[in-house]
Parts: C-alpha cells; structure tokens; sequence
C-alpha cells in the first residue's frame, strides 16, 4: 500500500517477516529482517509466552516498521494471507466501521492491526506475499528466527498422575528399512518395546511408535506423549479430524498419505486422554534418547 502523502527520494529497504506459534494458540516468536543497500541485514526477534500464529505475523511486520530511523520506501515480504490480506484489502472497512467485521463482531488483533494502520501514515510500503519454505533465503531466515525465538513450554515430566509415553524413530533411506521404540513411565515403573519394518518411511516409523505406545496402556489414566515429530503431533491434534470428515481426503482433494496408520490412531486416541509434546532434537528427555536408540537397534536388525 502506498501512502500518498509521502513524497521525495525516501530511502528503501526490503523486509522479510515471519511469526510462528506452537502449539496454537500458545507460545510463539515472531522475526523480522530488514535489508538496506550496503549494510548487513539487520535481524529483529521477539516472543509471547501466549499468543497466537497470527498475532505473531502482525507483530513482526509492526516491530520491523517502528524499528526504521524515520520514513522510508519499504518492500515488505511475508508469507501471511491474513496479515497481507489484511493490509491491502480489509483494513480501510474495519476501519470505517470502526473497528467491525461484515458479520458485526469485533475485528480480532484489533490493536496491532490499529498500530500498523498508524505505520501506514509513516512509510510508502509495498506489500508482498512470497511462499513459504519455498527456498527464499531470507524468508527461511525469517522463520527461523521466529522458531527459535519461540518459548519452550515446560515438560510435564513429574507428572506422577499420568503416563509418560516416549517415542523414537529410525529410518534407513536406502534400504527403505525402519525402525519403532518406545519407553513407557508411570512413577517408577519402566517399560520398553521396540520393533523393526521395511518398505516404509520416518513418518510411518513415528506413527507406528505412537500407536504401539497407546496400545500398550490399559488403565485409564491421562497420558503425556513425546515425540520429535511436528508432523505426527500436528497430524493427531489438528488434521485427523478433519481427514475423517472427508473421507480421509486432504483440503486439496488428494488421499491422505499413511490412512491405515491414522485410522489407528485416531481409534486409540478416543479410549484415552492424551496430551501431545513435540521436544527438541537439541534436548531430549533421557526416556526420549532410549527410545530413539531402541528404534536404531531395530531398525538396523530388522
């Protein structure tokens, strides 16, 4: 959006922006880079401890506009429909309905979208929607500064209530060989279970541990599952749902990869109270290293 009360040679800068938010709504960063003609680009990150993905996208497009030493022409660069879409096409009404959706609720964000309203007043921006993870270096840049600015949540690893289930994968790539292991804690109790495949993936390997864990408890009591697979947590806590619904057919139309395995899973998610934990590979629980080294074992014996 051009502001056209800006006139003369503003100088330009190019931003890269990115928010991330995990789990969503939780905790979440936000980080912006900011590019001018002979500098290094100059990087800006923060966090929330409980936010939202889009708040995030907001703020870091905001904290990159009020970061500029007074006005400038600015290509702005984000992979946000919602913060783009925002800006260029539904800004003006809300702002004539003071603040009111179409459908008469309150507009969400209201105060950030408020805050780069102002900005507009302040700079000649151009705003741009890029792919994301689609190779562009300074978008990867962007989100992974956002990433890694995103508070770790705690662990709920005393939890003496409930059952600590910990996965690990392993997988082959050659030989299309994989392996599963789990370790399962309730207090003090300690138990383990591995097993080997072929034919498979990693993605396959994480939910085929995920299923052999909940398999195996009996008692109904709440369960903490631990995985270093995004994909799998994010597959049980927000698509599974909706892929049953539609007969197991993504949003675009085409089959669900590893049905058989879903099915499974989404059947031993309803006998129990699970609470899904993606860890960081930089810092795994000690029942997280066994279970991953029991799945090594497995799968290079398989």
């Amino acid at each position: 959006m051009s502001e056209a009360g800006l006139t003369g040679d503003l100088p330009q800068v190019t931003i890269y922006t990115d928010g991330a938010c995990n789990p969503n709504p939780g905790p979440g960063g936000w980080a912006a880079v900011l590019l001018f003609a002979d500098q290094d680009p100059q990087e800006l990150v923060g966090s929330d401890e409980d936010t939202t993905n889009n708040r995030m996208e907001l703020q870091a497009a905001l904290e990159a506009l009020t970061a500029l030493p007074g006005p400038h022409r600015v290509h702005l660069y984000t992979d946000s429909q919602y913060l783009r879409h925002g800006i260029t096409e539904w800004l003006p009404d809300w702002e004539k309905r003071n603040w009111r959706t179409r459908a008469n609720t309150d507009v969400k964000n209201q105060d950030l979208w408020s805050s780069l309203a102002a900005q507009l007043e302040c700079h000649d921006i151009s705003w741009h929607w890029t792919k994301g993870h689609a190779n562009d270096q300074w978008n990867e840049r962007a989100d992974h500064l956002a990433r890694s600015a995103t508070p770790r949540p705690q662990l709920p690893l005393d939890d003496n209530q409930a059952i600590h289930t910990f996965t690990g994968a392993s997988y082959l790539g050659k030989e299309k060989r994989g392996g599963w292991g789990i370790v399962l804690r309730y207090r003090a109790r300690i138990k383990t279970l591995s097993g080997a495949a072929t034919d498979t993936t990693g993605n396959r390997m994480h939910l085929q541990a995920a299923i052999e864990g909940l398999a195996c408890i009996k008692k109904p009591l709440p369960v903490h599952l631990y995985t270093t697979s995004g994909y799998l947590k994010d597959g049980a806590t927000m698509w599974v749902s909706g892929w049953a619904t539609r007969n197991w057919q993504t949003k675009e139309g085409k089959a669900v990869s590893h049905r058989d395995l879903w099915e499974k899973l989404a059947h031993l998610t309803q006998s129990h109270r699970v609470r899904w934990h993606v860890v960081p590979k930089s810092d795994l629980p000690a029942e997280t290293r066994q279970a991953k080294q029991l799945a090594n074992e497995a799968a290079h014996s398989g």
